[in-house]
């Protein structure tokens, strides 16, 4: 049955490519990535000799006031830049809201002002207003600067419409986009009769740069008008893409020699707890402790960051996932000092930037770095550490990564330190060639180690076509054959057609204890295709974009036997307001050596191997709306039997400030043998409010069924100077099965200063 479902979702893939849509039509939709547009004011944009656009940034020889208001002498002084491009809805087409930009710098601060027009002023979207807040529901404005003007990395400063604060990191063009990267800026924004403006602040020593040397930065300016889901960019990017393609930016001039000054931070931190441990009767125990964090500019392209006894209390908890698989669940880092400049370490896949893959990233098969592996036991309780540090930047053309990190030993782990090297040179357009070293070395007597060597390459060419490739070694005592890893893929992505396929591989005793991995002896062939067709017919019926599309991965050992496969052949239509829905059909094939417990109130599945089908069902409406959800419905088989599964999530958001958000997670089962009928349930429920833009709070409330089990998490914080903190965390775990056990609760309260020198 599995092949014969194989062989019918084949030809109607094969039947679905081979459509496309008229010339006119797809001329009208997707005309191209430099396509002229008419000036709001009919000016002619500036260009650079290689095509570039350019804006050129003024002086401010008085005193520039950050309020919103664009009344500033330099504001007159500076040459606007205009004529936005959209790549949502109508490719290449101009703006439907005219937005002007002006630059202009002083000694110490770059400045942006944006004057965002729109003929409906009061019909802007704004639903959030926190810190790093979501940039797809919203009004926003968006400023991506190159400051090597390298066209692969940059830093990002997003705000909306109420004055909200975003930043991030981008690496290799969105290959890794750090969204937990902070700075040290300030944004404010007004209303206007027509429309809202922006006036941002961005000091020099928030950034990274070669000082002394005057030169162009790369710089790109973004606008989301999402009551039309329209996306607009001043130097145009194509749909395929966004903000992080850096090698479509324009060019920053007229920024004389700068230097980011001394740029040393120093924070510490002190933090106080009252904790019970689940099960530990009624008494709490009290504890402080005090830590330091450094960053230093040892030149002005390399930062250090070191860390002395580094504490997350204030890291949201992780989310609990119904996991039916026979795999560990893997879950994101959230440590900020893990997270910060963590894009220079990464070794993987090119960037997937339209966000239309549905399976999960190949990374989840073999991610080489994967941070929680540092001061983290498998269940995510934390391992103390003693210290560590950073170094990230560039010398002599070549990017660098350093990050060592010395964990305490306890009573079931011993001292570890754990050390990664990584470096990367770019190479012709857009391409890039790396190496980097991990190791894992008790520093006990044992003397015991782990250790990974690889290099990878990354090679564009034409624009639209990336061939990703990596070679590792491991190095564990006692073994001498099969510590080997490697992955290659071409990878193809433009307006209408994207594609990917390749082959990784995983020695029989591949051991890499700073990765996430799945499986070891093994191959993984893996396609992952689709067309985008947009039709004006559909579009007029409030379908923007069609998507039929098939992600395949077939396993096999070394020998080329057959162990496990995850087919998955969807339909996929965009609408215009931004919600989509999905048909899909998803054979799958895999195997256990040991029995697999899915359930505690279902019998383990026997080691075997196992085929079935699933069929799936998504639907997500309008994320902007004041009522929004999301549903996944799938039902077929499961290992040895059958599964009805039900995930929704519903998200109401009656003002800018308040966010409530519930989840349920449902999976009813039975396995094919007597009393093997089972019910998993999760529920999550979410509610963030934002007293203003420095102030939070934030709650996450998990109830799991199959376990009794309830946790509660729940933060305020208050931002009381920029990137000094005040946390004030509960915690509780408790149990519903009515064996009395004594509920787990915690609370910590944690204080940070940022100084500046």
């Amino acid at each position: 049955m599995s092949r014969r479902v194989t062989l019918v979702s084949l030809a109607v893939f094969a039947s679905v490519v081979t459509f496309a849509p008229p010339a006119a039509a797809r001329q009208s939709s997707a005309p191209g990535p430099h396509v002229a547009a008419t000036a709001p004011h009919g000016a002619v944009p500036a260009r650079a000799p290689d095509g570039r656009l350019v804006v050129v940034a003024a002086e401010a020889r008085t005193p520039v006031r950050v309020d919103g208001a664009l009344d500033d002498t330099v504001w007159r002084e500076a040459a606007p830049v205009g004529h936005f491009v959209q790549s949502e809805p109508q490719d290449g087409q101009p703006a439907t809201e005219p937005t002007e930009v002006r630059v202009a710098y002083d000694r110490t601060t770059l400045y942006i002002a944006a004057d965002c027009h729109d003929r409906d002023p009061t019909g802007g979207v704004v639903n959030d207003i926190r810190k790093d807040f979501g940039n797809t529901d919203q009004d926003t404005f968006e400023v991506i600067i190159d400051t090597f003007a390298d066209r692969r990395n940059g830093f990002v400063f997003m705000t909306n419409r109420k004055g909200a604060r975003a930043d991030q990191q981008v690496a290799n063009e969105g290959r890794e986009i750090n969204a937990s990267w902070d700075a040290v800026w300030v944004v404010r924004t007004r209303q206007t009769a027509d429309g809202w403006t922006v006036e941002m602040a961005i000091p020099f020593r928030s950034l990274r740069f070669d000082a002394g040397v005057a030169g162009l930065w790369g710089i790109n300016f973004s606008r989301r008008i999402r009551r039309k889901n329209e996306i607009d960019f001043w130097s145009p990017v194509t749909r395929a893409h966004n903000l992080a393609r850096l090698s479509l930016a324009g060019d920053l001039d007229g920024l004389p020699a700068l230097t980011p000054g001394r740029n040393l931070q120093v924070k510490p931190y002190v933090v106080g707890r009252s904790v019970r441990a689940t099960g530990a009767g009624t008494v709490f125990g009290t504890s402080g402790d005090v830590g330091l964090d450094v960053k230093y500019g040892v030149t002005p392209s390399l930062t250090l960051d070191a860390t002395v006894n580094p504490d997350f209390a204030q890291v949201e908890a992780d989310e609990l996932q119904v996991n039916l698989t026979q795999f560990s669940t893997f879950y994101q880092e959230k440590r900020e000092f893990f997270l910060e400049n963590s894009g220079i370490f990464y070794v993987g896949d090119a960037a997937r930037s339209n966000n239309v893959s549905t399976a999960p990233t190949p990374d989840e098969d073999l991610l080489l770095f994967h941070s929680r592996r540092i001061g983290l036991r498998e269940d995510g309780a934390p391992l103390p550490i003693f210290g560590g540090g950073r170094l990230t930047g560039r010398a002599g053309g070549v990017e660098l990564g350093l990050l060592t990190m010395q964990v305490r030993s306890t009573d079931t782990s011993p001292n570890d330190n754990y050390t990664v090297v990584r470096a990367r040179k770019n190479v012709l357009s857009g391409s890039d060639v790396g190496a980097i070293f991990m190791s894992r070395q008790s520093t006990d007597a044992s003397g015991d180690y782990n250790r990974v060597y690889g290099v990878d390459a990354n090679i564009r060419f034409f624009g639209s076509t990336d061939w990703n490739s990596y070679v590792v070694k491991t190095s564990t005592p006692g073994y001498t054959t099969g510590q080997y890893a490697f992955r290659t893929s071409i990878n193809h992505e433009d307006d209408f057609y994207h594609g990917k396929f390749g082959l990784m591989s995983l020695g029989d005793h591949f051991n890499d204890e700073l990765g996430y991995y799945r499986r070891i002896g093994a191959r993984k062939w893996f396609m992952d295709t689709g067309i985008r067709p947009r039709l004006a017919a559909l579009q007029r019926h409030g379908i923007r974009e069609m998507h039929p599309h098939a992600v395949w991965n077939y396993y096999t050992d070394q020998t080329g036997r057959l162990i496990a496969k995850k087919l998955h052949t969807g339909y996929r239509f965009f609408f215009n307001d931004g919600g989509y829905t999905e048909l899909s059909v998803n054979p799958v094939y895999d195997q256990i050596a040991t029995p697999l417990s899915l359930s505690n109130r279902a019998p383990a599945v026997p080691a075997g191997h196992y085929a079935w089908t699933e069929y799936q069902l998504r639907f997500d409406t309008d994320p902007s709306r004041v009522l929004s959800a999301a549903f996944t419905g799938i039902t077929g088989g499961l290992w040895s039997g059958t599964q009805r599964t039900v995930q929704l999530d519903l998200t109401f958001l009656p003002s800018y400030r308040l966010k409530l958000a519930l989840g349920l997670s449902r999976t009813a089962a039975e396995l094919g043998v007597p009393d093997s009928h089972f019910v998993t349930s999760l529920w999550t429920l979410r509610a963030n409010y934002s007293f203003s833009t420095n102030m939070f709070l934030d709650s996450l409330i998990q109830y799991n069924r199959d376990k009794d089990q309830i946790n509660a998490n729940v933060r305020f914080n208050v931002i009381h100077r920029p990137l000094s903190d005040l946390f004030i965390v509960y915690n509780e775990q408790r149990f519903t099965n009515g064996l009395g056990v004594t509920p787990g609760r915690a609370v910590i309260v944690k204080f940070t200063e940022m100084m500046s020198f």
